[in-house]
């Protein structure tokens, strides 16, 4: 079982060395980050959204308004006046609101944060896939190979009349699903390639060859868990939703503040004209009536979110770390004790020493293989609870 065992880890340890050689996760990463159409999209959405507050922070259209009264006794001439004017709010009211957008604007920011780190993690998990399923196959090929050289021993001894027509049967089945094995594991291939292809945009990843490096360590729970309160975009996002409530509650007491207007004004009658300035305030009696209030309920609420939400995925995070300490601890064990055995080999020279039949042999065998299969499943399962536990540094 050693020579097998051992055979597989070069293997895999070909497939890394090959592909460090190209390109590495965080390479692949920033390819599909770039390329990715869904981050594109929300990209050109959320410079729309910027866009669109700043926008609410414009001065109001001027206005121009006139008259001319020909009609009636006219004793004096024509009637004639316009008026052009600009109104405006208080101009506190738009350096406060310019920060409000500045603080929106930063909420814009962690959302497409998420968005990207959410199609980077389904992305890195996609890489994860395609490794396992690398070592996968190259450890059935093994297999099959081993299988076919088992049958052709068997059909050798059938031949002889060493052995009967159920042992030459079941060792032909056990080849054909080996084969088997293996073609279903390069179609699983094809099918975790092309969502890859997806994800970077319709292009295929270039630089690929046959598996990544994947680390399955990870800081200590209370150095990670800074790490997201510092860098995670959910975390930052319940940050800036609050720091924009409360600039929120300060918009709205300077909206309290009265609007002007400012303008010229002309007016003329039978070759006789008065010009001059026009100005006026509105007063804020009923347009801004318990904004104030609500703009501080609502700042009320994002602290009181913030502190539930931050609880709620510390304790998310806690299970997740507790599971991923357990999964590395038995993987260790499997590793250790795996790696001391020879229990392949010595049970093909069992069989050949006449010590068991076929079935018993293969059934023998079987309890190996699947022993390994666990290890290599235990080992992809801890890549996944790494990167999500790490994800906030992608």
């Amino acid at each position: 079982m050693n020579k097998y065992i051992v055979s597989a880890i070069c293997g895999c340890l070909f497939f890394v060395n090959s592909f460090s050689q190209t390109k590495n996760v965080e390479e692949l990463l920033n390819e599909i980050e770039q390329n990715n159409t869904e981050l594109k999209g929300y990209q050109s959405f959320i410079e729309s959204q910027q866009l669109e507050n700043k926008s609410t922070n414009n001065l109001p259209d001027p206005q121009l308004s006139g008259y001319y009264l020909p009609f009636g006794d006219n004793a004096t001439g024509n009637y004639t006046e316009y008026e052009i004017s600009q109104s405006f709010e208080f101009p506190t009211v738009y350096g406060s609101r310019n920060k409000w957008n500045d603080l929106k604007s930063i909420q814009l920011q962690t959302s497409y944060a998420k968005k990207r780190q959410e199609v980077l993690l389904e992305a890195k998990s996609v890489l994860i896939e395609l490794a396992f399923l690398q070592k996968q196959k190259a450890i059935e090929t093994e297999r099959r190979t081993q299988s076919k050289q088992v049958f052709d021993q068997i059909q050798e001894l059938y031949d002889k009349e060493q052995v009967g027509i159920l042992d030459l049967n079941k060792a032909k089945i056990a080849w054909i699903q080996e084969q088997f094995g293996v073609e279903q594991i390069e179609s699983e291939i094809q099918i975790v390639l092309s969502k890859l292809k997806t994800l970077n945009g319709g292009k295929a990843i270039d630089g690929f060859t046959s598996g990544i490096d994947l680390s399955i360590e990870v800081a200590a729970v209370e150095t990670l868990w800074q790490e997201k309160l510092s860098n995670d975009p959910s975390l930052q996002g319940l940050n800036a939703a609050e720091t924009a409530s409360l600039q929120k509650v300060k918009l709205e007491k300077n909206k309290v503040l009265p609007n002007v207007a400012l303008g010229y004004n002309y007016q003329g009658v039978s070759g006789n004209n008065y010009s001059g300035f026009y100005g006026g305030l509105s007063i804020p009696l009923w347009n801004s009536k318990n904004k104030v209030k609500a703009a501080e309920a609502d700042y009320e609420y994002q602290q009181s979110n913030t502190q539930v939400v931050t609880a709620s995925l510390y304790a998310q995070f806690q299970e997740l770390y507790n599971r991923y300490e357990l999964m590395r601890k038995k993987y260790s064990e499997y590793l250790t004790t795996m790696g001391n055995l020879n229990s392949e080999q010595l049970l093909f020279k069992a069989y050949m020493l006449g010590e068991y039949s076929y079935m018993d042999y293969y059934v023998e065998l079987q309890f190996y293989r699947n022993a390994l299969d666990r290890m290599l499943q235990m080992e992809k399962e801890i890549q996944m609870l790494q990167a999500q536990l790490s994800k906030h540094q992608l």
